[in-house]
C-alpha cells in the first residue's frame, strides 16, 4: 500500500524530465530519440545565437554536428549539448518562451537534421560571444554570425587543424 502512493509522485517526476529535453543516464552514451535529439538541438540554437537570426542558429548547430562528427566529444547531439560547461547553463532546462524563435530554431534543426550546415563555419567546434577577441595564436577567427565569433583552433606554426586540449 505503502508504494501506490509513490507511484503518482514518481510518475510525475518522471514524466516532467523527459518532457524537459534529452533526458537520459548519462549525457554522452547516446541512445536518445529523434526528437530529443532534434530538441537538444534547437535549444543550443535558441540560447546560444541571437534567437531572430537563422544563420547565427544554423551556425550554431553546425558546431554542435562538428563536435558531433569528432572522436573527442559525445556522438550524439544531446551528448554534446550536454557536456558541462560548454553551452548556456540551463540550456536543457530553461524554458523557451519566444514563439517565434522556436519556430525559426525548429525549422533550422530539421534542415541540420537533413544536413544543411553553414559554409561559413567550416570545422569550427568553438565559439564566443562576438566582439571579444582572444590573444591566443591557435584561435583561426572563420566567421561572426548571430551574436557570436566561431573559431577553428590551429597549430600557430603550421596553420593546420590542431587539438589542443
Amino acid at each position: 500500500m505503502r508504494f501506490a502512493r509513490l507511484r503518482t509522485p514518481l510518475a510525475a517526476i518522471v514524466a516532467a524530465l523527459s518532457l524537459s529535453g534529452c533526458f537520459g543516464f548519462g549525457w554522452g552514451g547516446g541512445g536518445f530519440a529523434s526528437v530529443s535529439e532534434k530538441e537538444c538541438l534547437m535549444r543550443a540554437m535558441y540560447f546560444e545565437s541571437i534567437r531572430s537570426s537563422r544563420d547565427g542558429m544554423l551556425a550554431v548547430g553546425t558546431v554542435v554536428m562538428n563536435r558531433v562528427q569528432d572522436d573527442r566529444y559525445p556522438s550524439s547531439i544531446c551528448g554534446v549539448v550536454g557536456q558541462k560547461n560548454q553551452f548556456a547553463q540551463g540550456v536543457l532546462t530553461r524554458p523557451m518562451s519566444e514563439t517565434r524563435s522556436v519556430a525559426l530554431a525548429s525549422e533550422v534543426a530539421d534542415s541540420i537534421i537533413r544536413g544543411q550546415r553553414h559554409h561559413g563555419v567550416r570545422q569550427a567546434q568553438h565559439f564566443h560571444t562576438a566582439g571579444l577577441r582572444f590573444p591566443y595564436d591557435n584561435m583561426f577567427y572563420v566567421l561572426e554570425a548571430g551574436g557570436n565569433e566561431f573559431y577553428e583552433k590551429r597549430n600557430p606554426r603550421t596553420g593546420v587543424l590542431a587539438y589542443f586540449p
